[in-house]
């Protein structure tokens, strides 16, 4: 019988295409992050085992090196190296892998690679060894997980297939900022590798701020001493590279094939500088090293020739330390009101012929950007670096949403995309979730194809005012990898379904390699947090590898706190905190949810009323919000409806609503404020929505039981930067969801 099914189905399967036979119908498409631009899957394995060689071409030495570092991953998991030998073009790679530049496609470009993979062979081949490096990771997630956690086996085997693979854009970097918080070498180094592994190839080492300078300066050695500590109570917090660190990661850098890019701030963001040398400054000091978060108004002193000969000495020896084409010199968030108090700033305005502090922060930076072209580097600068006029050959980095990349792309100049709304990866990832990430594009819709070739790529940005080192992967991952397709893949072939499934393996790979990235808590799917008489409590099932666990005292779950088996029903006020147990006993960050039996509360006797809100306008930096009830106003007013069309400026200002809502009826209200950044929303003296910090456009929720009528209402904002935005929405009975229109708000007369 089997030898009629078989003869029956020959004709059939000769009747096929070859290319339906090695298709990706005939085994399942490995989970590659980020996914190849081709990849065919075809039957049968390639071996790996303690025979196998590595080979590569005579002579050359950075492919040699590529080899080694084959080796080198390899052996851990085989207990053994695996020998790397040179060969003649003419010799046969049976049993063995090939690493080779020779007859490669030009096309494929400085980072692109071919692999084919049979059953005798490995064949990897690339124009330059950067290509072939990049295709030795993707041999790596061809091989099971386990790999990654160096589980000792005699064999491995790799799945045969065909790979043609090269990147959408040529910046795929991750910034780093060691200056809020200090990150040793080693943590350096290891992101290094894990940049590697998901074929990234820039890292931007953020290594002066207001909080610390973290680079060794030998022409200013008060910089380390006394820039690099700030007083955390009673302790000193700080640190420093040496030069010999830096050029231990460089070097280390190079050999993963990633571009380091080191970035010194100016004009502001310099307050550790002045507090080592205060004369740098408009008012002489004296300074210290900053204590807080958000802006300082003290910054290098525009009009005199000291900082600009200090910066020189400075950046020659930066230059010395990192051979990469580029230098970052910060110019974002750079107050200027210490200039306008300056007898010497507002002498180089007169005598340059300045319009105002705009221009002399142009003058500023074409000034540094002069002495990096003598030095044969380009200069990239935040976005506020296009106010006053742009310097000639800069490469800007927009942060602020995206139009400053359009604006700099339609002048002529490069660009490297990080926006606030998909990029900061100290936001959290409820307000920029993997799948947000993963959507980025860097190159806007509105720009022509000659400008869009001015946009090198994107970034994603680590800040640590809240992140310690300990924390900087979770914040990082998973994100880095939707991050790295988004920057890496054809953008034809992005899709979320195929990238969530990749994704799967790819967990266990992370695990692997002692990632500690972010589990999603368990999902709350209970709407209403506010009751009259009772409340039920669901979550979204955790799935067949997962549990949750949870409390109702408000203490953080453990995997011995209550298991969730379904809905269950609450009958007096309680703090709810659950986590998400992965198999394995990993634990998610717990999400806490406060469930109040309330009384109606009734209306406020508010007298004589009128349409609209009062409201304060104040001008500030802040990363939260201030306790603006204790501040004085800079504009007060009436306003018809809760927005921030009355601002005065974009960014750096908070605004305050106070008056009364009326509402209908008896019942339970829910309030949502939608913002970019912080905001709050109280009802009388009761916090109804939290909001507050920085972050992109995200919107928040909370309830409370209310009477009908008008009952006191107080709404807060600051905007710190990125995308301008306040909407204040509510829904009770009678009426779904809907922006709070003017006609419910009052103030008294």
């Amino acid at each position: 019988m089997r030898t009629l099914i078989l003869a029956l189905m020959l004709p059939l399967l000769a009747a096929m295409p070859a290319d339906t036979l090695n298709s990706d119908s005939r085994a399942a498409k490995p989970a590659v992050i980020p996914r190849p631009m081709v990849m065919k899957v075809s039957r049968g394995t390639f071996i790996l085992g303690l025979e196998t060689l590595i080979l590569v071409e005579i002579g050359e030495g950075d492919v040699r090196a590529v080899g080694y570092y084959l080796s080198e991953r390899l052996a851990v998991a085989l207990n053994r190296n695996l020998p790397v030998r040179g060969t003649p073009s003419r010799e046969g790679v049976r049993r063995a892998i090939l690493l080779t530049t020779a007859g490669a496609d030009p096309d494929l470009g400085d980072e692109g690679y071919e692999l084919t993979v049979t059953k005798e062979s490995v064949t990897l081949r690339a124009p330059t060894a950067t290509g072939l490096f990049r295709g030795v990771q993707t041999i790596r997630q061809l091989l099971p997980p386990e790999f990654e956690a160096g589980e000792a086996r005699n064999e491995w085997r790799l799945p045969c297939l065909y790979v043609k693979d090269k990147p959408r854009y040529r910046w795929r970097g991750l910034l780093l900022d060691t200056c809020r918080h200090f990150m040793t070498k080693e943590f350096i180094k290891r992101y290094i590798d894990l940049l590697a592994y998901h074929k990234m190839n820039v890292l931007h080492w953020h290594l002066t701020e207001d909080q610390g300078w973290r680079i060794e300066i030998k022409r200013y050695p008060k910089l380390t001493e006394i820039g690099a500590w700030r007083g955390e109570g009673d302790a000193r917090y700080g640190g420093f590279y040496s030069q010999e660190d830096i050029k231990e990661v460089v070097a280390y850098a190079q050999s993963r094939h990633i571009m380091v890019v080191p970035e010194i701030e100016m004009p502001g963001h310099s307050q550790a500088a002045l507090a080592a040398y205060p004369d740098l400054s408009c008012t002489g000091g004296p300074f210290e090293v900053g204590t807080r978060w958000g802006v300082y108004s003290d910054v290098y002193c525009a009009g005199n020739e000291k900082v600009f000969e200090f910066l020189e000495g400075v950046l020659s020896e930066v230059v010395a330390l990192f051979p990469a084409q580029y230098i970052h010199i910060g110019g974002d968030e750079c107050p200027k009101s210490r200039w306008e108090e300056c007898e010497k700033c507002q002498a180089r305005i007169r005598e340059d012929d300045l319009a105002d502090e705009h221009e002399l922060q142009s003058y500023f930076i074409k000034r540094i950007e002069g002495i990096l072209k003598r030095k044969n580097r380009t200069l990239i600068g935040w976005d506020e670096i296009l106010e006053g006029g742009l310097a000639p050959s800069a490469t800007v980095q927009s942060w602020r949403g995206m139009s400053g990349a359009i604006e700099a792309a339609t002048m002529g100049h490069d660009v490297i995309s990080s926006p606030t709304s998909h990029c900061y990866l100290d936001y959290s990832h409820d307000s920029i979730s993997l799948e947000k990430i993963y959507s980025f594009d860097p190159t806007p819709p509105e720009l022509t194809p000659e400008q869009a070739k001015h946009i090198l790529g994107g970034e994603g940005n680590m800040w640590t005012e809240h992140a310690p080192q300990e924390r900087v992967d979770r914040q990082v991952f998973p994100r880095l990898c939707g991050l790295a397709e988004a920057l890496w893949s054809p953008a034809e072939l992005r899709n979320w379904s195929d990238f969530s499934r990749r994704m799967k393996t790819h967990y266990r790979r992370l695990n692997s390699l002692g990632v500690n990235y972010f589990i999603p808590p368990p999902t709350v799917l209970s709407l209403d947090n506010v009751f009259l008489d009772e409340a039920t409590v669901l979550f979204e099932d955790a799935g067949p590898s997962a549990e949750i666990r949870y409390t109702l005292d408000g203490s953080d779950p453990t995997r011995a706190s209550l298991l969730y088996t379904g809905p269950f029903r609450l009958n007096e006020s309680a703090t709810v905190t659950a986590v998400l147990v992965r198999e394995g006993g990993r634990m998610s960050e717990p999400i806490r949810m406060d469930f109040l039996k309330q009384t109606l509360r009734p209306p406020d006797p508010a007298g004589d009323l009128a349409p609209g809100l009062k409201y304060r306008y104040f001008e500030g930096h802040w990363t939260e919000l201030p306790h603006l009830e204790d501040m004085q106003p800079s504009t007060t007013g009436t306003a018809e409806t809760l927005g921030i069309a009355l601002r005065e400026r974009d960014e750096g200002f908070a605004m305050e609503f106070t008056g009364h809502i009326g509402v209908p009826a008896d019942g339970i209200y829910t309030f949502y404020t939608d913002s970019d950044d912080g905001s709050r929303l109280y009802i009388g003296s009761t916090l109804v929505v939290q909001n507050d910090g920085l972050h992109a456009p995200r919107e928040r929720r909370g309830q409370i039981a209310l009477k009908a009528g008008a009952h006191p209402i107080r709404v807060t904002m600051f905007q710190a930067g990125g995308d301008l935005r306040l909407v204040v929405s509510h829904a009770g009975p009678g009426f779904a969801k809907q922006t709070v229109p003017s006609s419910v708000l009052f103030h008294k007369k």
